[in-house]
């Protein structure tokens, strides 16, 4: 099978060449959609400036070189230089016949698989996650999958923050207190409350504060009884993000810990090397890095610390020796750095002084994928009536018991029974908060409104859900399973609705591509919202279960199969729960 947006790029692409020549093969064929036809070429208008000569005359005579009469009718010119397809009934019936037959859905795996790494989540393990660390883990284990599915290698990289001036300080405020007193006990039951209370005497006694930055010194130099503190701290920490990493359904897991405390034997050499090097020099006792380009106020050179007058290290060091391990190591060809976009300039300058070292070799990608805030109502930054930051732990449960008060409205508890119900509301309640989220474009800010996101109307999680959820429901009514195998079945194209939806399945392979490639999960999620309007307006209007003849009922069964089968998996890549019934 095929997407027809792809097969018309490649015809498009030889008749440039029989037309004009291999001197014009890097012409973009520029397919897009059209409100005149299916699709339609705007390559003639680019290339008639090249060629001299008027857009519409390159267009005709591209038309009459396209070898596509096994997939369109004629093609049409019009306007300035447009070329209109459109595509034949029979081809994308049998286009969407191959792809049902197709465990990929017609996804091409990658021509060059490439090892990828991708950094997300990384929260900092002295507290609790809050609202701020939703978007970077779900939005990059979104990524994480999409990459997977496509064929490349990923390497999922949770960059914690384990390492630094706060640990120095909880472990002191833990020698303090006691490891067996009360206020110990809190690094179990309310880790923010201990973190928030040694900060308070860290900022309150200048005693307590330098004792707290020379156990730093110790815990970077080995100190048994200091690294002994820090590993229990840091394994309370991964319980605790087991529980929240298992009810966001994402994939990370122990081995993909590589936080900031793994890199701490490269410290000194990473930055022994730039200075060696002459990249970097001192500058008010501290060695900084002055990568080209850079400039702050009056226009002086920016600097990038990679170790302070005090002889410590910073995340500046620290993300130097990242790059170095990910190269030379992990022998990455790609790196994603899936962070808050208040770090662009600290990765702009990092990853400049990394290629002015020779760190990152021609041809491997180091990138920023940006995120946005998350939003209160007034337009904030999404915090508690306190000012405090949203814990995730509430949050989540929030949003379960909420689905489970729309469930409630409709009845829910005489349709399931009790331990369904908590799982349909647990699949809506946090389908609905990763959904609300991965639909908006990572860089851009949202507004959390809970009354949106819990919808089953618009663009949401739970309305994907529910179109998964309606088409089960007719293989139940059909006497088959609710995920049904009908291999060997054919997608007849004979209702416009049906032509429509059809015409749209087949872009998936497409959609998925280029997701993995732009590192942007929301234009999946619009993707899929476009499959489920379709069907919903093919439900309406053609019937299924009472179509007549025969083969009518059977191509419309199947074509449903197709459609559950490109939204479960879709919705799969993104992370989103899928329940059976709704």
């Amino acid at each position: 099978m095929a997407d027809p947006q792809q097969v018309l790029a490649q015809r498009v692409h030889d008749a440039i060449v029989a037309s004009f020549g291999p001197d014009y093969a890097d012409a973009d064929p520029l397919i897009r959609a059209s409100s005149f036809a299916d699709f339609q070429a705007n390559v003639a208008l680019p290339l008639g400036k090249r060629l001299g000569r008027p857009p519409r005359e390159v267009a005709a005579e591209l038309a009459g070189r396209l070898d596509v009469a096994d997939m369109c009718a004629e093609p049409v010119v019009s306007g300035p230089g447009f070329i209109n397809f459109t595509l034949r009934d029979d081809w994308i019936a049998a286009q969407a016949s191959r792809m049902l037959e197709d465990p990929r859905l017609g996804l091409e795996p990658a021509a060059r698989p490439l090892t990828v790494v991708v950094e997300y989540s990384s929260p900092n393990l002295a507290k609790e996650m809050h609202v701020g660390h939703l978007r970077t883990t779900i939005v990059g284990d979104a990524i994480a999958r999409v990459l997977d599915f496509a064929g490349h290698r990923v390497i999922r990289d949770n960059h914690v923050g384990d390492w630094g001036t706060q640990f120095g300080m909880l472990i002191e405020y833990l020698h303090d207190v006691g490891e067996d007193s009360p206020e110990a006990a809190l690094q179990r039951t309310d880790p923010n409350g201990f973190y928030q209370a040694a900060r308070r005497k860290f900022d309150s006694d200048p005693g307590f504060a330098e004792r707290s930055r020379k156990r730093v010194v110790d815990l970077q130099g080995g100190d048994p009884d200091t690294l002994r503190l820090w590993q229990e701290y840091i394994d309370l920490s991964k319980d605790y993000l087991h529980r929240i990493y298992g009810r966001l359904r994402v994939t990370l897991t122990d081995a993909d810990i590589r936080g900031e405390s793994f890199y701490n034997d490269m410290l000194a050499d990473t930055v022994a090397i730039l200075e060696a090097e002459g990249l970097a020099v001192y500058s008010d006792g501290a060695l900084c890095a002055f990568p080209p380009g850079f400039t702050g106020r009056e226009g002086r050179p920016l600097p990038l610390i990679i170790r302070k007058s005090d002889g410590g290290y910073n995340y500046a060091t620290t993300d130097l020796a990242t790059i170095r391990y990910r190269v030379d190591e992990l022998h990455c060809d790609r790196a994603i750095y899936v962070v808050g976009s208040d770090q662009t300039l600290h990765f702009q300058m990092v990853f400049a002084v990394a290629r002015q070292a020779g760190w990152i070799p021609e041809g491997v990608v180091f990138e920023h994928a940006k995120i946005g805030l998350v939003l209160g109502p007034d337009g904030n930054r999404l915090r508690t009536r306190s000012g405090d930051n949203v814990q995730l732990t509430d949050l989540l449960a929030e949003a379960v018991e909420r689905a489970r008060g729309i469930l409630g409205e409709v009845d829910a508890a005489v349709r399931f029974g009790p331990a369904e119900l908590d799982e349909v509301a647990e699949a809506i309640g946090i389908g609905a908060v990763k959904y609300a989220d991965l639909s908006t474009a990572r860089d851009s800010a949202y507004v959390f409104d809970w009354d949106r996101m819990i919808s089953f109307r618009g663009n949401t999680g739970p309305y994907l859900q529910y179109a998964t959820a309606r088409i089960r429901s007719i293989f139940r009514r059909a006497g088959s399973d609710a995920d049904p195998d009908i291999r060997g079945s054919r997608v007849a194209v004979a209702a416009g609705p049906e032509r429509a939806l059809a015409l749209k399945l087949l872009g998936f392979g497409a959609v998925v591509t280029a997701v993995g490639e732009a590192a942007e999960p929301h234009r999946l999620c619009a993707y899929l919202f476009d499959v489920a309007s379709l069907f919903t307006t093919f439900y309406e209007e053609c019937p299924v279960l009472k179509a007549e003849p025969a083969e009518l009922r059977a191509s419309r069964l199947a074509l449903c199969a197709l459609t559950l089968r490109v939204l479960t998996e879709g919705l799969g890549l993104l992370g989103v729960p899928v329940p059976e019934r709704m």
